[in-house]
């Protein structure tokens, strides 16, 4: 994701947060997607930590794809230093660099498959109950 980046990066005012620092709450409205690029932060869902993304990874795309509240929250594990993309730059990023495209959509893709692997085992057994009862 970095390599796509880079002609960005000089537009746009890095932020910090320290340790245990919310970036942003579920179920808040998102406007913005940040990409890491020093230290980690940890994705939270209903207090489950499903991700820890380090440094070039995302958090954030999900709301500014389809417009809804965040599902999770973002949380600096580390210090942090992100870069943020706001709705409009991110638009434009699509737009102008395909390969920035291709790689946000991985990301989400990875993230579904590994949320269908865990999610599986408690489809079945509600599956079973139905059957059952």
């Amino acid at each position: 994701m970095t390599a796509e980046l880079q002609e960005f990066d000089q537009a746009v005012a890095v932020e910090l947060y320290r340790a245990g620092q919310v970036i942003f709450k579920q179920g808040a409205p998102g406007h913005t997607m940040y990409v890491v690029q020093e230290g980690e932060v940890g994705i939270i869902y209903m207090d489950i930590v499903l991700e820890i993304v380090g440094p070039g990874g995302i958090v954030g795309e999900m709301a500014l794809i389809d417009h809804s509240p965040r599902t999770a929250s973002a949380i600096a594990r580390t210090d942090c230093r992100v870069l943020p993309i706001d709705g409009q730059r991110f638009h434009r990023m699509v737009q102008e660099t395909p390969n920035f495209a291709l790689s946000v959509m991985r990301v989400m893709a990875e993230r579904l498959r590994r949320m269908d692997y865990i999610s599986y085992p408690l489809m079945h057994y509600s599956r079973s109950e139905d059957m059952l009862g």
